[in-house]
């Protein structure tokens, strides 16, 4: 059973140091000679034990650019009623918090920046930032040579997936910070992005990462262009919101500005869409906010709204109401 786990060039030289050796005179092997046959036969099963994936866990967070950080905050601070603090990844930057380990992350538009995604980077959460970096560098994905390590104690890496889109893991801070319960949300329960070639994208998030199918879905139902695939440790997800053709990668051309936001989003879970929406609504926290509480193709109540450079935020609910089109759902829901 042990030879079975080697490479074939490690087997090989198994048996030859094994098969080749002859005994003592006396009938024995040496001790020193089992102990170098072990030493052979053994050592990738321990490389392979040290490379091992940690567990992804659950969403992190996701970066934004903002035009006006000012109006973002409000945005975020007000209308979602997230908790302001600051970044200790980045003295940029600025942390909404919806729980102590979840936020979305304000950044300043660079200077010259042309594009119109304002999408910087999703980030998901992992028990152990370097083991996963070890792993992933086993699996032949670029990464950086550490860890890098934030004010508060967190560490992260960054890689990019197979279509240039950038994506953190983060090792949580041993004591996060102390987050007011948030009336609204306190879970951030997806992320989305543009993607191109969903086939491509799987040999990352799901060949490599171990993501595990949830929905699939699109306005249409002979046409899913909405592939959800949980973390492989919890029920947080990423969508694939698939834009373009294969082979392509970024904005397509031709793309609004509007239309970029709306792809690239978060969402926020909650138990009730109404309650929600009336929390909202009582607390005027709606201004400029022109979608209204619908049932999406999924089968649940979900509320779209906007932050001030069109990044969506999606308020949905954790459970269908009733058969969502195109598939069923193949995992748990994630829980409030």
């Amino acid at each position: 059973m042990v030879r079975r786990s080697l490479s074939g060039a490690v087997m090989m030289a198994c048996y030859m140091v094994e098969w080749t050796k002859a005994p003592n005179p006396r009938g024995a092997v040496s001790c020193r000679y089992i102990s170098a046959v072990l030493a052979v036969c053994l050592s990738p099963l321990a490389y392979a034990a040290s490379t091992a994936r940690p567990p992804i866990t659950g969403v992190s967070h996701i970066a934004v650019y903002a035009s006006d950080p000012a109006a973002s905050g409000h945005f975020y601070a007000h209308d979602l009623g997230a908790a302001k603090g600051l970044d200790p990844e980045t003295s940029r930057g600025t942390r909404y918090y919806f729980a102590p380990t979840q936020f979305v992350e304000v950044l300043p538009l660079p200077p010259g920046w042309s594009s119109i995604s304002r999408l910087d980077h999703v980030a998901f959460a992992t028990a152990d930032a370097d083991g996963l970096r070890r792993y992933l560098r086993s699996k032949g994905i670029a990464v950086a040579a550490r860890v890098r390590q934030g004010s508060d104690g967190s560490r992260w890496f960054e890689v990019q997936d197979p279509e240039g889109n950038r994506v953190q893991f983060v090792q949580p801070p041993a004591h996060p910070p102390a987050i007011a319960v948030n009336l609204l949300s306190r879970h951030i329960i997806h992320v989305g992005f543009i993607v191109h070639d969903r086939a491509r994208e799987d040999t990352f998030y799901r060949a490599i990462l171990g993501f595990k199918p949830y929905w699939f879905g699109g306005m249409t139902d002979d046409k899913p262009v909405w592939i959800s695939q949980q973390v492989p440790d919890g029920t947080d997800w990423l969508e694939y919101m698939l834009v373009g053709s294969p082979g392509s990668r970024g904005i397509p051309p031709g793309m609004s500005k509007a239309d970029a936001g709306v792809l690239d989003h978060f969402s926020l879970g909650v138990a009730s869409a109404e309650a929600a929406y009336t929390l909202l609504w009582n607390g005027n926290r709606l201004d400029d906010q022109t979608n209204l509480p619908k049932i999406g193709r999924d089968a649940k109540w979900q509320l779209n709204l906007l932050d001030p450079d069109g990044t969506r935020a999606e308020i949905m609910e954790l459970h269908a109401i009733g058969k969502p089109c195109c598939s069923s759902f193949t995992a748990a829901d994630p829980q409030y």
